[in-house]
């Protein structure tokens, strides 16, 4: 932070103690607002990759808490007379453990919980612990709850314990609240049975904590949902990219899995456990305690568009060349009529039956969803011919659904070029566009959107980061290209609509893809550098485009323009105008900011400069240091009517709002 304070004091002067060189002049047609920037435009795109729900933002600690992993113990230690059963109350997950006498007084019977990476706690927290339960031979049995430290060989290794009774012969809910007295990322959760001559059964054993985001029981983790909801998001796409393919069909994303009795959701392989050998994670499963109820839900509380993403019929592309690991088009119907009662679970009245099932789960108005996306980044002619009957039912159900389609997994090549042309005969409403691409790609693509046609489907940036070199967490440089980037999204909003980073999550011991926009642990976050670039454009992102250019050529961020990249909006709510500039140079730039056609009557008055910069570009904000590249906002006072002169430092994104 220290090294900013120089730098910084001579950008809220709005005057440059030195001469750098030739002025950049940048004039904003103040009277010429253009296209609409949608309340969509920036967003999220949440997939279940790096323990991203499990373990994550799905606030459940309990690692298979229903014993259906095909290795049923996986997650859990077991002692004494402890065995797996196979008839319990919820046919889709029929397994529970049975806790019987260890056959003499010294031992002990339980099992005890490794959670995700530990059982993170914080003193004085309360969490909700909750077991379905049965004494199957009668009688009132006990278990004791334990958080453990495993760290720790003493005594007094258990330093949080309740005791419960459980009283029926018929499977119920048992619940206790557990609140540690100290704060331990890594503990345990163990269960002993205390009554050996009464055995118990046990079922979905679950640890949430009592503060989760909103209240909700069966909810998100509060610090990781707070951090998206900060960010203003337009757009929430959801369940992901590739596990809505999934490595097979059988493994692929299911929606309506995913809703109903939480206890009664099915585990789902998920087939980032496996696909990358260096981060080999085999026990990572979905329990679908996250699913697109709660999907639906997390939108609607952090005031964004919802955005489902369905299985088109094809699995993975890159893992299956055979076409017969693939649905037949002409046997389809069963995936046609999931995305038809996807939109009546989310948009139907409560007579429907889809829309009953909403109301039944709390939630009896409608969801207003506007959007449907229809497969992943799949391409070729196998996709567009599979997209057609989806097309034609959706439109002929529900003609104001917006469809979304792609252009593959490429930001150009073979399969763009074979799908942008398809995708507009076929007259989607937006093309779905991922680019993971390296820093030369970032500083080379200012122009991408310039010359795209306005008359065809609009553009979905769905998943793109700038992969810089290392790929740490995320570093400043990657960030600051990132931005320089979303000036051309924003400059041309006639043709985009939506754009989202991607991953979203990760968790610093879990991960398996990076760079991702927020890391956790058991117990924090972090907000990485390209996170504060997507919330400062979505939080400044205005209404309309305003016409901007650098030295009297349109700002394109080409060779040329001294390494600047800008965009110029306007916010008809406030009536400031914003403009946004990224220093890609290693020099400072003076910049003339002027603002053109305003009226006589009007002038600039006063406004405020956000900047965010670093002096060592691989600088990334880590659990240890989480704050090394944060925002920095001044404000300043403007003496010409329509003109105010500035300098940004090197390698800075500086966003100016000007008060009229």
């Amino acid at each position: 932070m220290n090294i900013k304070k120089p730098i910084l004091a001579s950008v809220a002067l709005g005057v440059s103690t030195m001469l750098w060189g030739a002025t950049n002049e940048l004039v904003v047609q103040t009277n010429k607002p253009g296209a609409e920037i949608q309340p969509t435009m920036y967003g999220l795109f949440f997939e279940d990759i790096n323990y991203a729900a499990d373990g994550g933002l799905y606030a459940e600690m309990v690692k298979n808490r229903s014993f259906e992993f095909p290795q049923n113990m996986m997650g859990w230690r077991q002692f004494g007379n402890v065995t797996l059963k196979d008839d319990g109350p919820f046919e889709r997950n029929p397994h529970y453990v049975r806790l019987a006498s260890p056959g003499h007084r010294h031992k002990h019977t339980g099992i005890e919980n490794e959670g995700f990476f530990g059982v993170g706690v914080k003193a004085g927290e309360e969490y909700r612990f909750s077991v379905w339960a049965r004494t199957p031979e009668g009688g009132e049995g006990k278990i004791r709850i334990e958080l453990i430290d495993p760290a720790s060989n003493g005594e007094n290794q258990a330093f949080e314990k309740k005791n419960l009774t459980i009283d029926s012969k018929e499977w119920k809910k048992y619940e206790v609240t557990l609140t540690p007295k100290v704060t331990d990322p890594k503990a345990r959760l163990r269960i002993f049975l205390t009554t050996p001559d009464v055995t118990v059964d046990l079922e979905h054993v679950s640890l949430f904590p009592v503060d989760t985001w909103k209240g909700h029981q069966n909810g998100m983790r509060k610090d990781i949902a707070t951090a998206l909801a900060e960010l203003k998001p337009g757009v929430f796409r959801f369940p992901g990219g590739c596990i809505v393919e999934g490595t097979d069909l059988e493994t692929r994303y299911q929606w309506k899995n995913s809703v109903g009795q939480v206890e009664n959701r099915p585990l789902n392989e998920n087939r980032w456990h496996y696909t990358f050998a260096h981060r080999f994670y085999p026990d990572y499963y979905q329990s679908y305690g996250l699913g697109f109820f709660e999907f639906f839900q997390l939108s609607e509380e952090i005031g964004s568009e919802p955005l489902p993403i369905l299985n088109v019929g094809l699995s993975c592309q890159y893992q299956n060349n055979d076409m017969h690991a693939h649905v037949a088009v002409d046997s389809l119907d069963c995936y046609i009529q999931d995305a038809l009662d996807l939109i009546e679970f989310a948009n139907g009245d409560t007579t429907t039956t889809w829309g009953r099932l909403r109301a039944d789960m709390g939630h009896p108005a409608s969801f207003n969803l506007k959007f449907i996306g229809i497969g992943n980044e799949q391409w070729g002619p196998e996709y567009v011919e599979r997209l057609k009957p989806f097309m034609a039912a959706i439109r002929k159900a529900y003609p104001e659904i917006k469809i979304i389609g792609s252009s593959g997994p490429d930001s150009e090549g073979k399969k763009f070029d074979y799908l942008w042309p398809e995708m507009t005969n076929l007259k989607v409403d937006l093309v779905d566009e991922h680019f993971y691409r390296p820093e030369s790609w970032f500083l080379s693509q200012g122009a991408r959107y310039d010359n795209y046609d306005r008359k065809g489907p609009k553009v979905f940036a769905g998943e793109y980061a700038c992969h810089g070199k290392g790929k740490k967490y995320n570093h400043f440089n990657a960030a600051l290209l990132e931005a320089a980037f979303m000036t051309g999204l924003e400059r041309n909003a006639d043709v985009v609509e939506m754009a989202t980073y991607a991953p979203l999550l990760a968790h610093v011991e879990g991960w398996q893809w990076r760079p991702d926009m927020i890391w956790f642990d058991n117990l924090n976050t972090v907000k990485t550098a390209s996170y504060y670039v997507q919330q400062l454009y979505s939080l400044n992102k205005g209404t309309n485009v305003l016409p901007l250019t650098l030295d009297k050529k349109p700002v394109t961020g080409a060779e040329g323009q001294n390494g600047l990249f800008a965009s110029a909006v306007v916010d008809k709510t406030t009536g400031e105008y914003i403009v946004k500039v990224a220093n890609t140079s290693d020099e400072p730039q003076e910049l003339d900011i002027k603002f053109a056609g305003l009226k006589k009557k009007e002038s600039i008055t006063s406004g405020s400069v956000t900047t965010l910069s670093s002096a060592d570009l691989n600088l990334e904000n880590t659990i240890e240091h989480p704050d090394n590249i944060v925002p920095v906002t001044s404000t300043f006072t403007v003496d010409s009517r329509d003109s105010w002169t500035t300098t940004i430092a090197p390698k800075t994104f500086a966003i100016y709002k000007f008060k009229k």
